[in-house]
């Protein structure tokens, strides 16, 4: 089910009235990406309705221009978030800066330890994560990145909050005094029991509210004359943690790294006594890293932060042809497409690394978008809490990751690939598949079968050997040192190339030509042509094919009819890819 919105398309997160050169479109646009990402990435249109209030004229133009934009996918009657949305928590990330210093130091940590370690940033008085170094157990980590949580249930929280100023406890209070079970978090349990006493009461009451606030900011002191933290089970049973503070030049707080561990393994005093000493040095080695590279610039990603920056290289801002687009796009769909919506989302996508702080100019430069339109849309985004203004110049909150980022961070290879091999094979009417290669085999993580008669009948997990498919020869071409089978293989029909020089010949020919074509090979009858899927590096990770019956077509008409489908369909995996990997590994099912 979708939740409901915690305000109308005309506020703000925080209830104020929009401002009167607010974007409507756009405020609608934001609101219907929240209720998917806390729907957890697909919801069917008219659940949509009924959560944002909004009519369902509207709704459907707004989906069919986040579709337009490659945002969301449409699936019959559903509404389905992809990746290409990241590239808005992307410009976030790659602004902050601090995932691509720290996020090898927090993998490195949590080998060590054999625990998750997180990266986590403020969110005024709730935190967000930026990176994740999970531990595969049955009981682990499950938070994603971009996740809101509340900074009084972690460990990071009372660390973020010996910063906040009057106005930012004041802003906590209330919030706790109207949300004591946190609904607002819907990534953490609801509370059915006062703070850190679950076995108490089954509900929370003001007193037990009042005894949270009065524990909090016992807890907040401690972390100020400490310079750690604890999380003894304040989420749900089971889940402790400790933290301590990244700090900048300036002595304030970067981000927080955050050790979570389950009582069968730790328990609290345990956490603090046999991990915090290794999670200072790491913590020395990641200040040193930050100050040696940021120097005094602000790389904090709290919200309203100020601090000195770097002069944006505008130059380096990617160019969109934002206009010619968004008229073409107008011109095509007509009324069904809400330009203000598409331009104000893509203003998001001005900042990056080196443009972390840009003045409207700068923006609307970037953009290409006229500056009275880039005000507007800066203006909409401030007011929603996804741009703060400071001396002239807008910088990208945490709170965008909430544009889809969390549902999205789990996102594997197989997903990416499952709608584009679909939409092959409705194209060529053959089976499509990705794989990838484990050892001297392939094996199938991918699939979209085609109703025939005759078909290629493969299942996802299936593996064959790779010297005898395309799948697997695109892959061992890109090896310096392919694995050939040795000694030399049996044939698995009579036309197997089975001869270690003649398949490097040919693993040479395929890497010089982009794909591979197996006929009859691997099964008498059986056509197959594959080409490579490449990560953000240019290393082949995967490989796409079409399989086919070799009496519909022969080899030179595959390759004149088939070919050019296969690649468009590859590169489109590869640009998923490209953004859903920027700032995390992509898993590969």
């Amino acid at each position: 089910m979708v939740p409901n919105v915690t305000s109308a398309p005309g506020t703000a997160a925080h209830g104020t009235t929009a401002p009167a050169e607010a974007v409507t479109p756009l405020m609608r646009g934001i609101s219907v990406l929240r209720l998917l990402t806390e729907a957890g990435g697909t919801a069917a249109v008219s659940e949509l309705e009924r959560a944002s209030g909004l009519a369902r004229s509207t709704v459907d133009r707004i989906t069919a221009t986040l579709a337009r934009m490659g945002y969301v996918r449409l699936d019959g009657r559903d509404a389905v978030l992809a990746p290409r949305l990241m590239e808005l928590g992307n410009a976030y990330l790659a602004a902050l800066r601090l995932p691509a210093l720290l996020d090898a130091h927090a993998d490195a940590l949590a080998d060590e330890l054999d625990e998750s370690v997180s990266l986590a940033v403020a969110d005024r008085d709730g935190i967000r994560f930026i990176h994740q170094a999970t531990r595969r157990r049955a009981m682990s980590l499950s938070f994603r990145i971009g996740d809101l949580l509340p900074a009084e249930r972690t460990a990071p929280g009372p660390l973020f909050a010996t910063e906040w100023d009057e106005t930012d406890w004041a802003r906590w209070r209330e919030r706790r005094a109207a949300d004591p079970e946190d609904h607002g978090f819907p990534a953490v349990p609801p509370r059915s029991a006062p703070y850190a006493t679950p076995d108490v009461a089954p509900y929370a009451t003001p007193d037990s509210v009042a005894k949270e606030i009065d524990d909090f900011e016992s807890r907040v002191a401690a972390a100020a004359d400490q310079g750690w933290a604890l999380d003894d089970q304040l989420i749900e049973p089971g889940l402790v943690a400790v933290s301590m503070p990244v700090r900048q030049a300036d002595g304030r707080i970067a981000c927080v790294v955050n050790v979570v561990s389950h009582t069968s393994r730790h328990n609290a005093d345990d956490l603090r006594q046999t991990l915090l000493p290794r999670l200072r040095t790491a913590v020395a080695t990641m200040e040193r890293k930050v100050r040696e590279v940021c120097g005094a610039r602000e790389v904090r990603g709290a919200h309203g932060a100020h601090g000195v920056h770097a002069v944006p290289d505008v130059g380096a801002a990617r160019s969109t042809g934002l206009a010619a687009w968004t008229g073409a796009s107008k011109q095509e769909l007509g009324r069904e497409f809400v330009e203000s919506l598409a331009r104000g989302l893509t203003v998001i996508t001005a900042f990056g690394e080196g443009r972390a702080a840009l003045t409207l100019t700068e923006v609307a430069e970037a953009t290409g978008l006229a500056r009275a339109t880039a005000r507007r849309a800066l203006i909409t985004l401030e007011h929603l809490g996804y741009v703060t203004a400071a001396d002239r110049t807008f910088r990208l909150t945490p709170r965008v990751l909430a544009l889809g980022f969390p549902p999205l961070s789990r996102t594997t290879l197989a997903d990416i690939a499952a709608p584009h091999l679909r939409a092959l094979s409705g194209l060529v009417h053959e089976s499509a598949s990705l794989a990838m290669l484990t050892g001297d085999d392939i094996q199938y993580t991918a699939r979209a079968a085609t109703t025939r008669i005759m078909s290629v009948n493969l299942t996802v997990g299936t593996r064959l050997p790779a010297y005898a498919t395309a799948l697997g020869r695109v892959m061992l071409a890109d090896l310096a040192e392919p694995p050939l089978p040795i000694p030399e293989p049996e044939p698995l029909t009579p036309r197997t190339i089975t001869d270690p020089g003649e398949l490097r010949a040919l693993l040479d020919r395929v890497r010089h030509q982009g794909y591979a074509l197996v006929d009859g090979e691997l099964e008498e009858g059986l056509l197959s042509i594959a080409v490579p899927v490449r990560e953000r590096g240019g290393r082949v990770v995967a490989a796409v094919n079409v399989a086919q019956h070799s009496s519909r077509r022969t080899p030179e008409e595959c390759v004149r009819d088939i070919l050019p489908e296969l690649r468009a369909t590859a590169n489109r995996i590869e640009a998923d890819l490209h953004v859903a990997g920027r700032f995390r590994r992509v898993p590969n099912s």
